[in-house]
């Protein structure tokens, strides 16, 4: 595991082809799981498998699985020791692979009066507060082969997957369960003060989570196309008179109760970009 805020190309790309010279399969799509969905590991019918800790590199996590158009990948935790430059380690090398597209979940607790736990948001845009005080994966040098040296983050949430997967909801019967609206990470481990959540609600934030925002930054800087939900697992306390209090249990329970939804979420989405895909493939 590096320790070493950069990274080189050189330790990204022996990464890469130890995964390739393991398998045959070059994946397209790859998933990055928030808290309480590691059941989308089920989505996907693992043709190669490998622990975390036996890819060069790597964060530790618990497993990774391959098959011909995906790559899954559980999220990291995030720990005040490690830098991003290895949190995200996982998104460049997944370029080096060839995939295309990166799907990123995570847990997340309402702001927006509309959002009740269990519900599903499409995220649109994000807040990275971390980054906006300095902590960014691309601090430092900046390697050319991956991206430019001032990438934009406009629009780095692909509409495109999100109008079809707005569509899918309406196929799916779930729709009124799904809205898109704004993600903000923040640092963590605790959850936000009612002063934070005010505040978080006045600047136009409609979930609040601890990840994801470093892994779409990394994507973004290197051309992927990214598609995020949040799986809304609580309501932010935002009024003091309000005696409700969020815990971590509580987050995996309503990941474990509306597993099913989103995993048929996720895997018809990832079947459309396929017929899509080959379709352009066979396209004279």
């Amino acid at each position: 595991m590096h320790s070493k805020e950069q990274i080189s190309h050189d330790e990204y790309q022996k990464t890469a082809d130890w995964l390739m010279s393991q398998t045959k399969h070059r994946p397209q799509v790859a998933i990055i799981c928030g808290s309480g969905l590691g059941m989308l590991a089920d989505t996907l019918k693992c043709q190669d498998s490998f622990a975390y800790s036996d890819i060069p590199g790597f964060p530790q996590s618990t497993a990774t699985c391959m098959r011909p158009h995906d790559v899954f990948g559980p999220s990291t935790p995030r720990k005040p020791s490690r830098a991003l430059a290895e949190t995200t380690f996982p998104v460049r090398v997944f370029k080096l692979l060839g995939v295309e597209t990166l799907i990123v979940t995570n847990a997340a607790g309402s702001l927006a009066d509309g959002l009740q736990p269990g519900d599903i948001m499409i995220i649109k845009d994000h807040v990275n507060f971390p980054g906006l005080v300095g902590l960014n994966p691309l601090c430092g040098p900046n390697d050319d082969k991956f991206g430019p040296r001032f990438p934009a983050m406009s629009g780095c949430y692909d509409k495109g997957l999100r109008s079809i997967a707005m569509e899918i909801t309406k196929q799916l019967g779930v729709a009124s369960l799904v809205q898109e609206g704004v993600y903000a990470m923040v640092g963590g481990p605790n959850f936000e003060s009612i002063a934070e959540a005010r505040l978080l609600h006045r600047l136009g934030v409609d979930a609040v989570g601890m990840s994801t925002a470093p892994e779409v930054v990394v994507a973004t800087h290197c051309g992927l196309r990214v598609f995020g939900l949040s799986l809304i697992t609580n309501k932010v306390v935002k009024s003091y008179e309000d005696s409700d209090s969020v815990n971590h249990e509580g987050v995996l329970e309503v990941g474990r109760l509306r597993s099913h939804t989103v995993q048929q979420l996720v895997t018809e989405l990832i079947s459309r970009m396929e017929i899509n895909n080959n379709n352009t493939n066979n396209a004279v």
